[in-house]
């Protein structure tokens, strides 16, 4: 059995060298059963026909992201950002106008004064105790008070034994 194995597999190895044999024939003819004279002229005849080399119906390699480079904050920019706030310019769009980011311009805003004040009332103050009357003051434990439970009813056991109990007679 083993040995029949073995020449089994000879002969399969024999047929697939004859195999690579007429491939690498029929490979070499190709070039000049298509009218060319070398085998560089060939393949650069197929890469022209599939698109010049590049990988047809494949998406692009990925390429690194480009950084933005961090746009330089000079006298000059402060000076057209005040006048472009000065002519009711928004910060968005300043910041379109001069090519720099919006929290830059408001930096610049901010800087230059030019930003307006909040509306909000300013916060009372507060009475602070000083350290002596810290010391004095007590401190009260906190109550942590839990919801009510509501009430379980009285179990017939009880009205039981409350009926069962004498009275004392007066």
């Amino acid at each position: 059995m083993i040995i029949s194995s073995v020449k089994e597999l000879n002969d399969t190895k024999a047929k697939v060298a004859r195999l690579e044999q007429a491939l690498a024939k029929e490979l070499a003819s190709l070039p000049s059963d298509y009218g060319f004279e070398s085998l560089k002229e060939f393949v650069a005849a197929i890469k022209a026909a599939g698109g010049g080399g590049k990988r047809a119906g494949r998406p692009k390699e990925p390429t690194a992201p480009k950084t933005r480079k961090r746009a330089k904050i000079t006298d000059s920019i402060r000076a057209k950002v005040g006048k472009l706030v000065k002519a009711k310019q928004t910060g968005s769009q300043i910041a379109k106008a001069l090519g720099i980011s919006l929290p830059s311009v408001q930096n610049i805003k901010k800087a230059l004064g030019l930003v307006r004040e909040s509306k909000k009332p300013a916060r009372k103050p507060t009475i602070s105790r000083t350290p002596a009357k810290l010391a004095a003051a007590p401190k009260l434990p906190k109550k942590h008070v839990s919801p009510k439970k509501a009430a379980a009813p009285e179990s017939k056991a009880s009205q039981v034994s409350d009926a069962a109990t004498p009275v004392p007679s007066t």
